[in-house]
């Protein structure tokens, strides 16, 4: 990872720096944290950083969506160095296989950009005994469309423009519809080259969800997490997109803005129809969040978000991804753990490290619901 992005990271709290692939690290006592680190030992509280380790102790697997990696990173190495004896090891892979993996159970809880689906809910019965999966919404963030232009160091689309991109209808950065959002920017006569997720990605979901909501008439594709239009080139993971339009000049694609900022990616401002086109930015992004519904019953926080705002400075393409748990039946051996991390992450401590990291953090009305329902799980 880019040493700006490592620095960047070490200001955060505990001195946290992201790791890439899949996190495995496992907690030591430092001469920051002895004498206050109570991890698995009675319910006490880390004196680092005033987390509550409670009764946690060993491995806690997990895996899932690649959108909140770098969250999950800084997270899981704070809490770690609070926590003796615990090993978070969160799986960055997709939030497909995060949910495939939660319902096997084969993880304490997984990571997804969407909400579970009536079949993905029925099928995790089998696996949370007398409950069923449920979402906490946990990390925000804008969707950030990066793109990689020699010469143009600012762009400006809209949602038509985007549609038709990503679904080879505009084929050249000249463009006409490209050069009319764009007032005298020297747009190169060059190819665009779109890049989409390989495999099934909530990412690709909620940009799909954008795109038919704001742009019904160029964007005809059903809002899944396989991507559905026929031309561009597939890339693994959000750090696999970032990583080809970071090298490819003419290339477009999609990510969480913490990929574009770690590699000084530059993207594009979203025309909305208020008065000015929308940055992708943290705060940005809480705007839009902020108008979010909860929608899921029982105990299930999914949310329901407006891809159309055109309210001022609110950025529309927005992810919000869930930790999916069993409201009841979570397994005994690692349910303290998932609730002493999970209260860990919905703290104001770990969402205030969100927009340090590049994300948004969920708001208080919504995030006050979650750290109620992580109390009752069982």
């Amino acid at each position: 990872m880019k040493l700006q992005r490592k620095n960047r990271l070490r200001a955060t709290a505990l001195g946290a720096l992201a790791v890439s692939g899949a996190l495995v690290l496992t907690a030591c006592g430092s001469d920051d944290n002895s004498g206050g680190s109570t991890g698995g030992n009675g319910g006490k509280t880390s004196a680092a950083s005033n987390i509550k380790c409670d009764d946690a102790k060993g491995q806690l697997p997990a895996s899932g969506s690649s959108a909140q990696k770098n969250a999950m990173d800084v997270w899981a190495k704070n809490y770690m160095a609070g926590c003796e004896g615990v090993e978070i090891n969160y799986k960055s892979s997709s939030s497909g296989e995060g949910i495939v993996a939660f319902n096997q159970g084969t993880v304490g809880f997984a990571g997804s950009d969407s909400p579970l689906k009536p079949e993905e809910v029925a099928e995790s019965k089998k696996i949370c005994k007398g409950g069923q999966g449920i979402g906490l919404p946990m990390v925000g963030g804008p969707i950030a469309i990066g793109y990689h232009l020699e010469g143009v160091d600012s762009l400006v689309l809209d949602a038509p423009t985007l549609a038709k991109i990503f679904d080879g209808k505009i084929t050249k950065w000249n463009d006409q519809a490209i050069a009319k959002l764009n007032s005298g920017a020297k747009l190169p006569d060059k190819a665009i080259q779109p890049f989409h997720r390989s495999e099934d990605s909530g990412t690709t979901q909620n940009l799909g969800k954008y795109l038919g909501a704001a742009a019904p008439s160029d964007w005809k594709y059903e809002a899944e997490k396989k991507w559905p239009a026929p031309k561009g080139q597939a890339a693994s993971g959000s750090s696999g997109v970032a990583a080809q339009v970071k090298q490819v000049d003419g290339a477009i694609g999609y990510f969480e803005l913490s990929y574009a900022t770690s590699q000084s990616i530059s993207t594009v401002d979203i025309a909305t129809g208020g008065s000015a086109p929308v940055k992708a930015t943290s705060e940005n992004a809480s705007k839009a969040i902020a108008a979010a519904k909860i929608t899921g019953t029982g105990k299930d926080l999914s949310l329901e978000l407006d891809y159309t705002t055109k309210a001022e400075g609110a950025y529309p393409i927005v992810l919000v991804t869930y930790e999916i748990v069993c409201d009841k039946g979570n397994k005994a051996e690692t349910l303290p753990t998932v609730k002493s991390f999970l209260n860990y992450t919905a703290s104001d401590e770990g969402q205030k490290l969100l927009t340090e990291a590049g994300y948004a953090p969920i708001p208080a009305e919504i995030n006050a619901k979650v750290r109620e329902t992580i109390a009752s799980l069982s």
